[in-house]
């Protein structure tokens, strides 16, 4: 068996019923709503790219970082007409990189019985750590998208912080990274609400958004049936 038949077949094995009606459904939403507000072609491949990684992530599937490449270049230009600024760095500075790093990392620590990432549990103290550095964070980054004038800087801040931090947690496999993505994702939603409101919004990204929004609390739940106590 070759690489490439050896890795679609450990990627399309051990799934649950549920995870792959939610696959679906999640795909064929964003697909619709994207087609259905002509949405130009670089916004269908960041909501269907970006669904799709979300949903993997949470499966704890290795495809999730090959279609995050995808998303995270389109959803960067996409955000950089919005003007939300944050989103553009984070996406190209910290997202691409870190995409890379996570594919080498969750190799690493695959479950041979389930061809899933193994996934664990954060300790309190660095819990109560990230926590804390998150606030002081915001407030910083916050001051300087508000000087390079862009959109709800402070709620940017807050979304692009917490994401960094999450995409950390979640690359080492710890089950309170959807927590966070709880977070982000609701702030997202806000944003592209507001971006919606003023004319520089995208349908499709705010769909893709509140999918996020239930994907998370959904793989919140699984993990925490599936983690490893450390």
């Amino acid at each position: 068996m070759s690489v490439v038949e050896k890795f679609l077949t450990e990627e399309l094995s051990g799934w649950k019923s549920w995870e792959i009606i939610w696959l679906i459904v999640a795909t064929l939403v964003i697909a619709g709503v994207s087609i259905a507000n002509n949405e130009p072609p670089l916004g269908f491949i960041a909501a269907v790219s970006g669904v799709m990684a979300v949903v993997l992530a949470g499966k704890g599937k290795l495809s999730t970082y090959l279609l995050g490449l995808v998303h995270v270049v389109t959803y960067a230009i996409i955000s950089f007409y919005a003007r939300y600024y944050g989103i553009v760095m984070l996406n190209v500075i910290y997202y691409l990189p870190m995409e890379f790093y996570g594919l080498y990392v969750w190799n690493k620590h695959m479950n041979p019985a389930t061809n899933e990432v193994f996934k664990k549990r954060l300790p309190l103290r660095d819990t109560l750590i990230l926590l804390v550095a998150v606030a002081i964070l915001t407030m910083i980054y916050g001051s300087v998208l508000m000087f390079l004038n862009g959109n709800l800087p402070f709620v940017d801040a807050l979304g692009t912080v917490v994401a960094v931090v999450a995409m950390y947690v979640s690359i080492k496999r710890y089950v309170e990274q959807w927590i966070l993505w709880i977070i982000v994702n609701v702030v997202t939603v806000v944003m592209w609400i507001w971006a919606l409101m003023h004319g520089t919004g995208s349908w499709a990204i705010f769909v893709m958004s509140v999918i996020y929004l239930f994907n998370s609390i959904i793989m919140y739940v699984k993990w925490v049936k599936e983690a490893e106590y450390k």
